[in-house]
């Protein structure tokens, strides 16, 4: 089966209903967590994720940072494919979470135990990463991963710095409500290239209107979208494959270096968004 992100975020929005939909979603988490091997995107960018599950690997000349866990199975993979191309994930010092959902938080945890890196994540998903995603606004305890503390509650701009490279962290709420995309620049055989890691876009099966767990939701995402719109990024990554072509341009039949494939990943997931928002405002309220 082929993904987009409409139909991966239609699933995802599958695990809160009966168990035939937590079934299906089972055997698609798996397809996400085939392991894959990793390979150079740029400079010292790394891919070392799973199938469609992305991890980064960014190295410096102290140490390495590690972009998102994945899913808990996926944590040894991570450091196994990071040991593959020769570093060893014992130098990992710097570890940043996009968001605290099972398939990007799951396997923070088992890597932070291993490595002794210090987690870094958005201030308002600090609380729902020790609460191993229970209580969450959208899926409340159906999508739990193993609790982790972060070391670190960042801000909107902070900036972290590992020996030559300082990353940037980007407020996006609304996928979480401390959703974080992370942006910097590496030298690649000498040309700067600015990276930015997506920290994600949809509101897979999310109320967006009158949600008391949730109020500031819609203006969060119209935040998110005008914050990127301000990016101009020459490499963008998201937390899934399918939304940035990882197959494709890992196959080399289009290139990593996409500036206009950004403006359009970030028009296509604006466009989705403000189409559900208008179906749930279309809807008939219930009457009292």
């Amino acid at each position: 089966m082929k993904l987009t992100p409409l139909r991966a975020s239609a699933l995802l929005a599958c695990l809160c209903l009966g168990s035939p939909a937590h079934a299906q979603q089972t055997a698609t988490f798996r397809e996400w967590n085939r392991p894959v091997a990793p390979f150079r995107i740029a400079g010292p960018v790394y891919y070392v994720g799973v199938a469609q599950v992305t991890s980064l690997l960014v190295t410096t000349t102290a140490g390495h940072i590690l972009v998102d866990g994945a899913f808990q199975e996926s944590a040894v993979r991570i450091l196994e494919n990071v040991r593959t191309l020769g570093f060893r994930p014992e130098d990992i010092r710097v570890l940043l979470s996009t968001h605290a959902h099972v398939d990007h938080a799951g396997g923070l945890a088992d890597i932070k135990a291993r490595t002794g890196a210090r987690l870094y994540a958005g201030e308002a998903d600090v609380a729902l990463l020790a609460r191993g995603g229970r209580g969450d606004f959208a899926f409340g305890d159906d999508l739990p991963f193993p609790p982790v503390t972060a070391d670190v509650a960042v801000k909107d701009g902070q900036e972290i710095t590992l020996g030559d490279v300082t990353v940037r962290a980007l407020a996006t709420p609304g996928h979480t409500m401390g959703c974080t995309s992370w942006a910097f620049t590496v030298n690649d055989g000498g040309k700067p290239l600015r990276v930015l890691m997506v920290g994600g876009t949809t509101a897979p099966g999310y109320r967006l209107l009158d949600n008391p767990r949730y109020p500031a939701i819609v203006s969060d995402f119209e935040q998110t979208f005008a914050r990127l719109k301000r990016e101009t990024p020459d490499v963008f990554l998201e937390g899934h494959g399918f939304a940035f072509g990882l197959e494709d341009k890992r196959a080399g039949r289009r290139s990593f270096v996409d500036r206009e494939g950004y403006r359009a990943r970030v028009a296509e997931a604006e466009r989705a968004f403000r189409e559900q928002l208008d179906k749930q405002r279309a809807e008939p309220k219930a009457k009292p």
